[in-house]
């Protein structure tokens, strides 16, 4: 399950490990707690900036604007495998956590009883500094609340989320040492499924991450977490709870790589040819 503040969100952090999961067979839920209809208007933002703008462009209001990122965000859990979206359909200025959205997150939490959360990385737990912080604190608050439950009073047991992965840590891929003492712990290969990832940050025109952008984003996060992780494309997480082993854990990836020759390996993908832009994009 993801819980991220707008549609994009759960797309451009993790949809090539999610794509990975959905071709495992496993269920994947995802949970926008806005409508992200005020951030990254680029393309009708752009439109009113003509001297003559398409009257239909100029007059979308906010729920014609909210309406078409749902569109652009249900083609895009198509191609990635998502199994069901939920939008609670908050206005995306929210800059505080609130009850009732938690009791919200937490009521999803218990329909779909997820082993896995993944969220934004929290840059701060007690500073308002984003839509994406909120959405991330009012996560870990519902997770609590549904771990809580009883069922003789609230009418369903309590839900234990196994572990949460946070993505988007505002640091360089391979050491977060640099900021909080944290760092990326946990890298998925996306490369086999690098080009679902790109097709499906390309189904978001109006915030103009079609085309170039799409590409160009996949080349430097993702590759750069590649380069960390010794593939062509990774994604890099940061896990929120420790794990326990009986033995010292070591990945088959870490058991199969040629330290010698894995920078010439990673390096064999070029998207701007297997994945070209199309001739309608920006």
């Amino acid at each position: 399950m993801t819980i991220y503040a707008h549609p994009a969100d759960t797309i451009t952090n993790c949809g090539g490990a999610l794509a990975r999961h959905a071709d495992a067979g496993d269920e994947i839920h995802a949970l926008i707690l806005t409508h992200g209809g005020r951030i990254h208007p680029n393309v009708y933002a752009q439109e009113w900036r003509k001297e003559h703008p398409d009257e239909h462009v100029l007059a979308a209001g906010l729920a014609d604007i909210a309406a078409n990122k749902r569109r652009e965000l249900e083609r895009a859990a198509e191609i990635i495998g998502i199994h069901d979206l939920v939008l609670l359909d908050h206005d995306d200025t929210m800059s505080t956590v609130h009850e009732d959205v938690v009791e919200e997150v937490a009521e999803q939490i218990v329909l779909v009883r997820p082993d896995v959360v993944v969220a934004d990385y929290p840059q701060n737990a007690v500073q308002s500094a984003s839509s994406h912080t909120i959405a991330t604190m009012t996560a870990l608050a519902a997770i609590d609340r549904a771990a809580s439950y009883l069922k003789n009073l609230d009418g369903h047991e309590e839900v234990n989320v196994r572990q949460v992965f946070f993505t988007g840590l505002p640091v360089c891929a391979p050491d977060a040492l640099s900021v909080y003492g944290l760092r990326n712990d946990t890298f998925i290969d996306i490369t086999p499924v690098v080009g679902r990832k790109i097709a499906a940050v390309d189904c978001f025109v109006s915030q103009g991450y079609d085309g170039a952008f799409a590409r160009k984003v996949v080349e430097s996060n993702n590759g750069e977490f590649g380069r960390a992780a010794g593939v062509n494309f990774a994604e890099g997480y940061v896990r929120h709870r420790n794990e326990t082993h009986a033995l010292f854990p070591v990945t088959s990836a870490a058991m199969q790589v040629d330290p010698l020759t894995r920078h010439v390996a990673y390096s064999q993908v070029s998207l701007r040819e297997a994945y070209p832009v199309a001739s309608h994009s920006a």
